[in-house]
């Protein structure tokens, strides 16, 4: 086979190589000392193709090229065709939404067609006695003129007769007036609440270490359908209620003191001193229609709020529950109230103060 031949050839070649080392060896002892160098011969012809030799190894990969240089922009055609795809699924139905309100009465319906005749009744009571029939004719008389005979003993009372038979039931009256309408019924208890007011909001800080004397703008929007939060950091009650606020704050560069504030008023502050740690407060509060809450640091010594993409800070509320399920029927708040931004009296018994050794 191949693989033999080539063994064979090479086998060949060893011994022509030898052979001749060994010849130029004897030539040399025979001959006297080396001479100079000649001249290079001419070059010689050609030689025959050899035969194919063996793939070599893969080699290592060679560095990444430079980048080319910027194709030209692509020409838009003048018609777009695209292809609707498949509909997705149906997505799962959502959650079933708060009961609404009872409706308030209706008007009366219109008057309902005769209904059909209705069973036979119980056969009624004896009547009452009939009027008196005419006089008959006088009859004829063939008798004689006795004497008067003397007044006879009354009799026994007779038994009593048997019940005649009913007789055919009399034909229907006519229908009577309506009646007056009857008065009011006294109204009932009240049904169960179902508030139909609901509020609720959350939003994440946008930058780090906010200005002092003034709200804390959290204004990247998680929640706010109903609208009563303003990015600009400050939360407006829509309706006289309980509501339930909460803030979770990561610290990092400064040392943090924080307050949650109503109308220009400190309800609850926290204080925390490390740095890469966070501080979180939750709250109950009862509120008017047009109060406002928000979230202010002390100053800028102390406003070491962090946010990030990998971290975030967060401010939320919602309506727990309202004084009232009367309906709103105007959306206008009142005015809001006005005052100074500032962090309050220094003494302040809801004050929270986390104070860790790093």
């Amino acid at each position: 086979n191949l693989d033999l031949c080539k063994i064979c050839f090479a086998f060949i070649l060893l011994v022509v190589i030898v052979s001749s080392l060994s010849l130029l060896k004897v030539r040399k002892e025979m001959m006297g000392m080396k001479g100079d160098q000649g001249d290079p011969g001419p070059l010689g012809m050609k030689g025959d193709h050899g035969m194919k030799g063996d793939k070599g190894h893969q080699g290592s990969d060679g560095p990444q090229g430079e980048l080319g240089p910027q194709g030209e922009p692509g020409v838009c055609p003048e018609r777009c065709d695209f292809f609707r795809g498949l509909p997705g699924h149906s997505g799962m139905p959502g959650p079933s939404g708060l009961r609404g309100l009872p409706g308030t009465q209706g008007e009366p319906g219109p008057k309902g067609e005769k209904g059909d005749l209705g069973h036979i009744g119980l056969p009624g009571g004896r009547g009452a006695d009939g009027p008196k029939g005419d006089r008959g004719a006088q009859g004829e008389c063939h008798c004689q003129d006795g004497a008067k005979g003397s007044d006879g003993q009354v009799g026994n009372p007779g038994l009593k007769g048997d019940l005649g038979q009913t007789g055919p039931q009399g034909t229907t009256g006519t229908m009577g007036r309506k009646g007056e309408k009857g008065e009011v019924g006294t109204m009932g208890e009240p049904g169960p609440c179902s508030p139909a007011i609901q509020s609720a909001f959350s939003a994440t800080l946008g930058s780090s270490n906010p200005s002092s004397d003034m709200p804390v703008p959290f204004n990247r929007i998680v929640y706010n359908i109903q609208q009563n939060y303003n990015p600009n950091g400050i939360y407006t009650a829509p309706i006289n209620g309980t509501y339930i606020f909460s803030y979770n704050l990561a610290i990092n560069s400064k040392p943090l003191k924080v307050g949650l504030f109503q109308n220009f008023l400190p309800i609850v502050r926290s204080t925390a001193m490390t740095l890469g740690s966070t501080t979180n407060q939750q709250v109950v509060l009862h509120l008017k229609m047009g109060d406002m809450v928000w979230i202010q640091v002390k100053d800028n010594q102390y406003n070491g709020i962090y946010t990030s993409s990998e971290c975030n800070s967060i401010f939320s509320g919602l309506l727990l529950y309202p004084d009232s399920c009367n309906m709103i029927m105007s959306r206008e708040f009142p005015e809001p109230g006005s005052g100074i931004f500032s962090w309050g009296p220094e003494e302040d018994p809801t004050d929270v103060v986390e104070m860790t050794v790093p």
